[in-house]
């Protein structure tokens, strides 16, 4: 099984949720923090097990950033990304097991 450098991750634990809002449902400051946002803003928030270093959270906040720029043009300043972390006995993946927890 291959890992993702940037968030070691397996590459196949991947599950997605997507969603589109229309303008007058997606509120945002366009300068909070001193980041200036356009109404491109893409919100990406990833729940993953807990354990990563801070530097490994700052080498995926770039790649994200900079993949989405490299691939579509997006502005790293419209790219907002928030880690939820979670114990591995916090997961089933289906069967009513707990697989990650030992």
């Amino acid at each position: 099984m291959r890992h993702s450098s940037a968030s070691a991750c397996l590459r196949n634990d991947r599950f997605q949720v997507i969603g589109e809002h229309r303008a007058e449902n997606f509120a945002f400051y366009s300068d909070y923090i001193g980041v200036h946002r356009t109404e491109d803003l893409v919100i990406i928030q990833i729940t993953w097990n807990e354990g990563r270093s801070t530097e490994q959270k700052k080498a995926l906040y770039k790649a994200i950033a900079d993949g989405l720029h490299s691939a579509v043009g997006l502005r790293r300043e419209d790219v907002f990304i928030n880690l939820i972390e979670v114990k591995k006995e916090n997961w089933s993946f289906g069967n009513g097991e707990a697989q990650y927890a030992v």
